[in-house]
């Protein structure tokens, strides 16, 4: 993959090669999350179709970006205004490539546009010590809508508040503000 990556607001028809993308970076790159166990595998893709995306980005309330390499997606993150990284996918041959760093420095940049001071996260086990690199807390497990167990992750953006020793353990920080 080449080193530059475009990141860009999603449009309506980035829809389908983003499903695609989605469902390789699931099925592939999270293999030893779902085990290719049906029960788990199909849930998690059932909601990833072209026009379910192409609803997800026009969404007014979501903000969702695609990473583009040579004119190919290789990253898709979501940002609903609630404060949820709601989706950061990558494709498996992108991965370690910057691709996931640059999406969540550009949704984090959009959260402080919108003055959202905690984001927070559901993530699969095997992606969770990405977010712990960029400063997200683990938070503890959680079972995700499709039933997978997840970790639940979040991060302040604001630096005015500093955690008080041993907060990283609790679910969000007892910071006023």
């Amino acid at each position: 993959m080449s080193t530059r990556i475009d990141i860009r607001k999603a449009a309506p028809g980035d829809a389908p090669a983003a499903c695609s993308l989605l469902r390789r970076s699931i099925e592939e790159g999270r293999r030893d999350d779902h085990r290719d166990d049906p029960e788990v595998l199909g849930p998690w893709l059932g909601n990833k179709t072209p026009a379910t995306v192409a609803t997800w980005f026009s969404t007014p309330s979501n903000f969702a970006l695609v990473a583009e390499s040579e004119g190919q997606l290789v990253g898709l993150a979501l940002l609903t205004q609630a404060g949820k990284v709601a989706l950061c996918y990558v494709l498996p041959e992108a991965l370690r490539c910057g691709v996931g760093r640059a999406l969540l420095a550009a949704v984090e940049e959009q959260a402080r546009t919108w003055n959202i001071n905690k984001l927070f996260l559901h993530s699969p086990a095997g992606a969770s010590a990405f977010f712990e690199r960029h400063g997200y807390l683990n938070a503890g497990k959680e079972t995700s809508c499709f039933g997978l167990e997840c970790d639940l992750l979040w991060k302040r953006l604001d630096q005015d508040c500093q955690l008080e020793e041993g907060a990283a353990r609790k679910r969000f920080c007892n910071c006023s503000g």
